[in-house]
């Protein structure tokens, strides 16, 4: 899908929202040219890492607008709207900028009420305008950015959402610049591997051109398909797609459930994240994704970076 495809398909999704749920305000788009619609972090000075598209989780409620229409999507414009992005993107680029140049957009992402119904027409519905910038942000990254260095795609919730989106949209050119894509407290389902060579899940903790995805649970029963039903997953701490448990900062265990795909966590409660709407925090520890797991990423990021150039510079 290209950049016209893309805007073509939001504004048919808007106008279809707008005839099915009535009286509704949908923001103004992002530019991507403005600097503003975009947090930066360059720790790459040594001209060896990986370019990081990052794309934030989800922060707005259903708000109301000036003109009294509710909005379903973030205010990009809005800087409060920005700034409680910002909360979660400069705490991620702390640690994923480590070794790399890091790009996070703002973009109207679906609020959490419809994600709260669990009903996955609504959630498809909303989300095609948070869809659309994103691929309009990667696109301009992509025009924008030096293309010798590799890259790395990775969202977390909404984000994660993102990614998958982004794997079926991204050129086979731009593919082969790909390190890998992290998928993080999401889903990639059986259709989203039918409907993309580009999604290929990770084997290992070095592979190239794959995509990682996890959920932590505290108990497999607590999975919620809306988010995490996943067709495969693999786990950050030890990098096995098999039951092998793995030891994380001495007293967390986390093991990989094969069956339904989840990483069930013992010895972490995950209890300074509250429960939400009946759908995150209950049972799931959804809201520790980027969180708990740091360490192993960053590691995993830079593994991954020296491994896909090695392969490139043997390739020449």
């Amino acid at each position: 899908m290209n950049y016209v495809l893309c805007v073509i398909c939001a504004l048919f999704c808007m106008s279809r929202a707008s005839a099915a749920e009535g009286d509704i305000f949908v923001p103004k788009a992002p530019d991507y040219a403005d600097p503003a619609m975009w947090y930066t972090a360059d720790g790459d000075t040594a001209n060896a890492g990986a370019d990081v598209f990052y794309v934030v989780s989800t922060w707005e409620t259903d708000w109301t607008a000036a003109d009294g229409k509710v909005s379903h999507w973030a205010d990009v414009c809005n800087p409060r709207h920005r700034d409680r992005m910002a909360i979660e993107i400069s705490k991620v680029a702390a640690y994923m900028s480590v070794g790399n140049r890091f790009y996070a957009p703002y973009y109207r992402h679906a609020t959490i009420d419809g994600f709260v119904t669990q009903n996955e027409d609504t959630i498809r519905s909303r989300a095609q305008v948070a869809m659309g910038d994103v691929c309009r942000a990667f696109d301009y990254f992509q025009n924008v950015r030096d293309k010798s260095r590799p890259f790395i795609i990775v969202g977390f919730s909404q984000g994660g959402m993102a990614m998958v989106s982004l794997l079926k949209h991204m050129s086979d050119e731009q593919y082969q610049g790909l390190v890998a894509a992290y998928v993080l407290g999401y889903k990639v389902t059986p259709e989203d591997t039918l409907s993309s060579s580009h999604i290929r899940p990770a084997k290992g903790e070095s592979d190239t051109g794959v995509t990682i995805c996890y959920n932590t649970v505290k108990d497999a029963k607590y999975a919620k398909p809306v988010i995490a039903g996943t067709c495969f997953a693999i786990n950050p701490v030890n990098w096995r797609t098999d039951a092998t448990p793995a030891t994380l900062h001495d007293t967390i265990t986390v093991t990989l459930d094969p069956h339904h795909h989840v990483l069930v966590v013992k010895g972490y409660s995950g209890a300074e994240y509250r429960p939400y709407g009946n759908l995150i925090n209950v049972g799931d520890i959804h809201s520790c994704e980027p969180w708990l797991y740091s360490e192993c990423l960053k590691q995993n990021f830079a593994t991954r970076t020296r491994r896909f150039r090695s392969e490139r510079n043997n390739n020449q």
